[in-house]
């Protein structure tokens, strides 16, 4: 279209602002597509859009420029937009990722690239996309053709020695998102200061070069290797399998996805036998059509329901589900093994203290653990991780934001070799270094070893956290997440957040607020008094700090989806135990209390 052409669509939007139809940033947004070259493709649909009046879709899509958050660059798919996942906005990921590669390592160096994709929606047009961008600038593509877990991807690029890596994939979020998650060299996911040197480059892409798919896999351009990958990922995660007993009937649920391919072949290397699949979730689909919501979220002990009834009817002793592409695990157990014991779902938390418990068990019993070894985990996790550290005489890295990548970061920084156990209270576990990331095949094995364990013994996994409890204190946490989308969604969060900064609450379920962690301006500040500095990583994280020991608050806006997450943290010391029931009892009700407060505050 000329400008004579498009000056009544662009008179239609102005219209549109004036009515208070469309926000000023979607507007400067929406212009750019119809009227810059290099959204030339896109400007039919764009100005359609437009002369059909769909404005609430194009100001969703509009309202701002999709950000890189702690996972990558996440949202929902639409053919158009800034704030969409659509060919250009994966496009301009996969070129700012190249152009900065080739402008830190030269034009010279060998280039490489490894690229995965789970059972969504457009996954793998995606990541032939992808493909045809990184191989047009000089790299060559090990690439996994056929849907593989995330960690794969991780693992990959640590194997093929690759510049880089492209995961596509939006995890555990609805049917309609889809993302990338951008690797380094290290198989982290990216980090300081290249995450900011990668984002200047995409948000300031003009052309997307590409080559073509087919093309560049009959020059060898492009190298198919998921079966090689495969063999030798399986072969990383059973390193960390530990002898003993293997009886256990288990449940396991992909939730539609990719997790299939990892921990039903890593369960039965290591000797577990008697394994289901469950049939209702089994068959790979990006609709997740048998999940509760459509939301394939293991952190969601809905999602257990169906899965729990069928354990049931098949005497099974655990059940075990990972997100869509495995690199988290949920889980639900008897609290007893008896007939017709209840059976309750176990939080991220949770599972982050019994884990680390059994790794340090095992390494202990092995004598491959010392004072140098470390575990690692993160600021809005269980404190109970670090209690059971303590207990085994290892060192404990815990002073780091939201995001699996900071876990990885520190086990480069204080060293592979004496690194045991990382996790996050979001379903994230990880053991060895084969990885950098969270894995859910890993964790799923693990579990099944602590599971079985406990089974001989004649303890269930709920026994084995309340003896857990008896030991470091009881520990109860819980996670609220609020959704706020949108354009109006990221100013309440802001305003939020603010909140929590300028003029906390007095007090939190009764419990009086005797100091504000602000990560964000790095300031401590007592009730009343005047800030000092806050030693730690600078980020959006506000934690208030209740007088009862152990009790606190958090409160962040997720990096990946529109929401704002509150953390509840409740403690009672092993001292102050008599009756392990009545505390549980009396801390999920001081977190229900808190999170009523906090809501009331926050005015959501």
């Amino acid at each position: 279209m000329n400008q004579q052409q498009l000056q009544p669509t662009l008179d239609k939007v102005q219209q549109a602002v004036k009515e208070g139809k469309l926000t000023a940033s979607a507007e400067t947004n929406l212009k750019a597509w119809l009227t810059e070259p290099r959204y030339a493709a896109y400007a039919d649909e764009v100005a359609a859009h437009v002369n059909e009046g769909k404005w609430k879709i194009l100001d969703d899509v509009f309202w701002t420029v999709i950000p890189f958050g702690t996972g990558g660059r996440r949202g929902k798919m639409y053919p158009i937009g800034s704030n969409a996942i659509n060919d250009r906005t994966i496009g301009e990921s996969a070129q700012g990722l190249a152009d900065y590669v080739v402008s830190a390592l030269g034009k010279d160096a060998a280039l490489s690239c490894a690229i995965g994709f789970d059972t969504r929606h457009r996954s793998d047009h995606f990541a032939k996309l992808c493909a045809e961008i990184m191989t047009a600038a000089g790299f060559t593509v090990y690439f996994l053709g056929q849907y593989r877990a995330t960690p794969e991807l991780s693992f990959t690029v640590r194997e093929k020695k690759c510049s880089c890596g492209i995961m596509v994939t939006a995890s555990h979020n609805p049917p309609t998102d889809n993302a990338v998650k951008v690797y380094w060299s290290t198989g982290g996911q990216i980090l300081p200061p290249h995450d900011k040197g990668i984002i200047d480059r995409v948000m300031n892409t003009q052309e997307i070069r590409r080559a073509k798919f087919e093309e560049m896999v009959a020059a060898g351009k492009v190298i198919y290797c998921q079966d090689e990958i495969d063999k030798k990922f399986q072969a990383a995660v059973l390193t960390q399998a530990t002898p003993g007993p293997r009886e256990l009937k288990i449940i396991y649920s992909p939730l539609h996805g990719v997790g299939a391919t990892a921990v039903l072949p890593v369960l039965a290397e290591d000797g577990f036998k008697s394994v289901e699949l469950f049939g209702p979730h089994s068959k790979p689909d990006g609709d997740f059509p048998n999940v509760p919501g459509h939301v394939a979220n293991p952190e969601n002990p809905q999602v257990f329901d169906s899965i729990i009834v069928r354990a049931k009817e098949a005497g099974a002793d655990v059940t075990l589900a990972t997100d869509p592409d495995c690199d988290r695990i949920g889980c639900a157990a008897p609290l007893r093994f008896k007939k017709d014991s209840p059976w309750h779902t176990l939080t991220g938390n949770q599972l982050c203290a019994l884990l680390a418990d059994f790794v340090l068990e095992n390494r202990k019993k092995a004598r491959t653990l010392s004072p140098q070894h470390f575990i690692v985990t993160t600021l809005v996790t269980t404190h109970m991780v670090r209690r059971v550290g303590d207990s085994y005489g290892v060192r404990t890295i815990s002073d780091l934001l939201v995001g699996f990548k900071w876990i990885a970061q520190a086990i480069d920084q204080y060293g592979p070799d004496l690194f045991v156990y990382g996790t996050e209270e979001s379903h994230g576990y990880m053991a060895g270094s084969y990885v950098r990331d969270k894995d859910g095949a890993v964790a799923s094995m693990l579990l099944c070893e602590l599971a079985a364990k406990l089974k001989a013994a004649g303890q269930s996994l709920h026994e084995k956290l309340d003896s857990l409890f008896w030991q470091h204190g009881v520990h109860v946490e819980k996670t609220v997440s609020v959704q706020m989308p949108g354009s109006e969604g990221m100013a309440r969060m802001k305003e939020v957040m603010a909140a929590f900064r300028s003029g906390p609450p007095a007090e939190i379920a009764g419990d009086r607020v005797v100091q504000v962690r602000d990560f964000e301006r790095q300031t401590i500040t007592p009730a009343g008094g005047k800030s000092a500095p806050l030693a730690g990583p600078k980020g959006d994280l506000v934690f208030l700090d209740l007088a009862t020991e152990g009790n606190y608050v958090a409160c962040r806006p997720s990096g990946t989806e529109p929401k704002i997450k509150f953390y509840t943290f409740g403690y009672i010391a092993p001292e102050q135990l008599s009756n392990l029931d009545l505390a549980k009892s009396q801390l999920e009700d001081r977190l229900n209390r808190m999170e009523a407060d906090l809501r009331k505050f926050a005015g959501v």
